[in-house]
This record gives structure tokens, sequence and C-alpha cells, in this order.
């Protein structure tokens, strides 16, 4: 009789080869310690390198305690994360990158963590960032635009424990686009944090670059929450106003002074209200796309192979 896996552990991988034996064998040994079953979950983001040869001979060392999911294009970090739930068996799920920035004796501390608070969430935050510095500058300020748009605590990271019962409850999101803090924040408040270890990085690059973080951004707004929407209805309000107190001080001119109105102006208030128009249209079309995005059933994963 099989002993139930207690801790699931996700790992989205793209172009890890290097660290991910390195990567398994501290996980094996934290939960060793823990005497405690467990299973990792290598999701292979489309990797370009020997990352999905380096998992399959994993799973040949070590069939009982590890599961290999190929997806059949680059899906993104969090796609990927929310794929390894699908198929995560314990009690408890704990998610982690593949670059060995975090060590894996940090586990010890989400664990401790929720044994302290029974949370629902716990997230390990970083105190320092070994990252570069312009990724550090996107980090923060995806953070920051994230705490006063959806109102959340701002110290995520993707080394994070939830419960088994959280998971399951938004694996029923289909679009195509899925940010796991912010629908995690959806289903629950009961989250903690425990400061951990952020180590410089030993291996490849960072698949995040600055125009990455900001496309995230993008589709994070656009996806989560109203806020270009809520700026066309303040913004439009504010302009109207703005030019209405313009367009009667040329009228007063016109009246009491007798001021030609001229060609300039006539242009210049042509041009600024279209703009505008060209402006709010945009927003209107990205969302539009959005929106057809999800009504098409977009998958927001495919998978290619499991073993």
């Amino acid at each position: 009789m099989s002993v139930p896996v207690k801790y699931s552990v996700v790992v989205p991988v793209f172009n890890s080869e290097p660290s991910l034996e390195e990567l398994f064998a501290g996980l094996k040994s934290v939960f060793n310690d823990h005497e405690a079953p467990f299973e990792v979950l290598f999701v292979d983001d489309n990797s370009q390198d020997g990352s999905w040869e380096v998992i399959c001979n994993l799973k040949r060392k070590y069939p009982d305690h590890i599961t290999a999911i190929k997806l059949s294009r680059n899906f993104g970090q969090h796609n990927a994360t929310f794929c390894g739930f699908s198929f995560a068996k314990g009690e408890f799920i704990i998610t982690i990158d593949d670059d060995l920035q975090t060590p894996t004796l940090e586990i010890s501390k989400l664990i401790a963590e929720y044994h302290r608070t029974n949370a629902d969430l716990v997230y390990g935050y970083y105190g320092h960032k070994n990252h570069s510095r312009m990724r550090n500058i996107g980090s923060q300020s995806l953070k920051k635009s994230a705490k006063v748009f959806h109102n959340s605590p701002g110290e995520g990271s993707s080394f994070r424990l939830l419960t088994a019962d959280l998971a399951k409850k938004i694996l029923h999101h289909e679009q195509n686009f899925i940010f796991l803090d912010e629908v995690l924040l959806w289903y629950t408040d009961d989250i903690s944090f425990v400061e951990v270890k952020h180590l410089p990085r030993k291996y490849q690059q960072s698949g995040y670059s600055f125009t990455k973080l900001i496309r995230l951004f993008t589709n994070l707004v656009l996806y989560y929450t109203m806020v270009p929407l809520k700026f066309l209805v303040y913004g439009g309000f504010i302009i109207s106003l703005v030019t209405f107190f313009v367009g009667l001080s040329f009228i007063i001119k016109k009246l009491v002074f007798n001021v030609p109105l001229g060609y300039t102006s006539l242009i210049v208030t042509i041009l600024f209200s279209t703009s505008i128009i060209l402006f709010s249209l945009g927003v209107l079309g990205e969302y539009l796309s959005r929106i057809y995005q999800v009504q098409n059933r977009k998958p927001p994963y495919s998978i290619k192979k499991i073993i």
C-alpha cells in the first residue's frame, strides 16, 4: 500500500539543464529530514536546452518521487506552475524556481510558518534579492503596482506553500493568461509571510528580461483590473471639463474682445480631441482582444508528454 503524499513540489522549468539534479538532491534531502512523503513535479515549459533529458533521467532514478510534464510550447512561469497544480497529490503544495536562487533548506521555514499560523498560503519573501539592477527595478515596480491596483500585500514571490484545498479552488480558471498571486487572492486573505534567503544566480541567466516584465505587467493590468477603463472614464471627464473651459474662453474672447479664433487653435483642438479618441479606442481594443481570447477558450497550457 502506497504512502499518501504529504508535500508536492511544483517546479516550472525553462532552460535549466545545469541546476535540475542539484535542485532535486536538495529537495530530497529536506523532505528526508522531515521524514515526509513527497513528490516533485517538473513542468518543462518547452525548454530549448537539455532540461527534458535531465528530467527524464531523474524520473528513471526516482520513479516514485518524480512526475515529468512537458508542455508543447512556452506558456510562461505562472501557466506552467498552474499546470503542475492539476497533477499534485500532496496535502500541501510548494512552488519553487529552478534556478537555485532560493535554497531548498528554506522550505523548512515555509513549513514552520504554516504550523505556526495555519494559514492557507505562506509566501517566502526576500529581504535582499540578488538580481541585476534592471531586474530588481522591474520586479519592485510590478509588486508596488500590484499593491496599488489590486490591494495585494505586495510581498509575494514564486516561493510559496499552499494547501491542496486552495489549489483545487483555482483549477477551474481556464483563461490563457494566469497570474497565480492575483487568482489566489480571490479565494483567501489568510496569508502569512516569512523571510527567506536569496542567493546569486549560479547557472543560467534569468528568463525574465525587463521587456518581459513590462509585458507581464501589461497583461496583469488588462486581465485582472479595470484601471484602464476607469482611466478613460475619469480622464475623459477631466479632459471634457478642461476643453469646456478652454472653449468657453475662446467664445468669451470672440464675443467680448472680437479676437479671431484662428486656424492654429482650431487644428490644435481637433488634433487633441482626435488623439484622445484614438487612445480610448486602443484601450477598448485591447480589452476586446482579451475577451475574444477568453471566449475562444484559448488554453492556459497544452501538454505534450507526461512520464
